[in-house]
Parts: C-alpha cells; structure tokens; sequence
C-alpha cells in the first residue's frame, strides 16, 4: 500500500511578501516608537549634563526645589528656603527643570 503525499504548489511568492509586511512593520516601530524615545532620552541626558547652579529643578519622585552646587554626579539642592533644608541626590534623579514641570501638569 503506497501512500502518496500531493503538495499544493500555492503561492510561489508568499515568502517575499511576508519579508516586506515584517520589514514595514519594523520600519512603523522604529519611526513611532524607538526612534522618539532615543531622542528623549539624548535630551534628558544633555539636561542632566548642563545642570548649574541656581536652576530650579523637579526629581523623578516630585521634589522640587534650586540647585545649590554641583559635585561630579551629585547635586546639592536646596528644598526649603526659609528653613535651610538641602538634600544630596544623583543627577540621574533630576527630571525636569522647574518651569517646564509647571507646564506639563
């Protein structure tokens, strides 16, 4: 008893149609999706690097307060005014400056 296997020849072309619809899709996600959040993050560094003194900046947890020195990766900033209060944090936990934070919200 022989068994005989027929295989549909189909679409010759399908296998290129599907590496266009794969490659569309990679084009769609990296214009929409990894392409903008590279160009925020190139920008929140670039902030980070320029902080000085006397900006008035918001942390990632929603301190705000003004930059009151500046040593290598930290920050000494000034929370309250009246009563001298300072805090030391990294520059990787300043988010935004102040103004910009007003903005936003």
């Amino acid at each position: 008893m022989d068994l005989i296997l027929l295989q549909n020849a189909g679409n010759a072309g399908g296998g290129y149609a599907n590496l266009i619809f794969m490659g569309l899709l990679f084009a769609v996600a990296y214009f929409f999706l990894i392409r903008p959040q590279a160009k925020r993050t190139k920008e929140q560094q670039k902030f980070v690097t320029e902080i000085e003194k006397g900006d008035q900046v918001v942390t990632t947890s929603g301190i705000y307060g003004r930059v009151m020195e500046v040593e290598g990766d930290f920050v000494i900033m000034q929370i309250d005014k009246n009563k001298g209060v300072n805090i030391k944090i990294t520059k990787a936990a300043i988010s935004k400056e102040f103004s910009t934070a007003l903005e936003s919200a």
